[in-house]
């Protein structure tokens, strides 16, 4: 089963309302640190606490290493210490977001798992490089969601060096 249908959210994450013509995304919103962040909800296979994760030596900094999940093995990244944002602090509301790429999962360790929510794509607007604290590259755009700024990321930037942990 994947994430959406856990959720009870169809398969695909964007979505068109038929009394407003609104379009929407699909995110799953969570915290680094003291900012919120989201990702498309598509991108997401489930997200799962904190398990036993085995190191893996020479991988780069921000590759935590190899967990098994139901026999499947996925490297796990400190998506904070991707961002250049320090390093998640393990606590008990600490995750990890299991993410499809193209030919592997991965799984990425964040602070907090907020909620599941729907953005109106006309109130996503491009992000500006001077005042994200974040490379620009990894953003999508930026919104205000209740009390929440969301930086949208943009897995394919984030993800993109290949996260390889095996021995050179």
């Amino acid at each position: 089963m994947n994430q959406n249908s856990q959720f009870g959210l169809p398969s695909s994450y964007r979505l068109q309302t038929t009394n407003t013509q609104e379009t929407y995304e699909q995110v799953v919103i969570f915290q680094l640190r003291d900012e919120v962040y989201a990702v498309p909800v598509a991108r997401v296979q489930e997200i799962i606490r904190l398990q036993p994760i085995t190191v893996i030596p020479r991988a780069p900094d921000y590759v935590l290493g190899m967990t098994n999940l139901r026999g499947q093995v996925i490297p796990v990244i400190d998506l904070v210490k991707r961002l250049g944002l320090g390093q998640v602090q393990e606590n008990k509301l600490a995750r990890i977001i299991i993410a499809e790429l193209p030919g592997q999962m991965v799984g990425m360790m964040v602070d907090n798992v907020i909620s599941v929510a729907q953005l109106p794509q006309s109130e996503i607007e491009p992000p500006s490089p001077v005042v994200l604290s974040v490379d620009s590259q990894f953003i999508m755009g930026l919104t205000q969601y209740h009390e929440y700024l969301i930086i949208l990321l943009n897995l394919d930037k984030v993800l993109s060096r290949p996260v390889d942990t095996t021995l050179s």
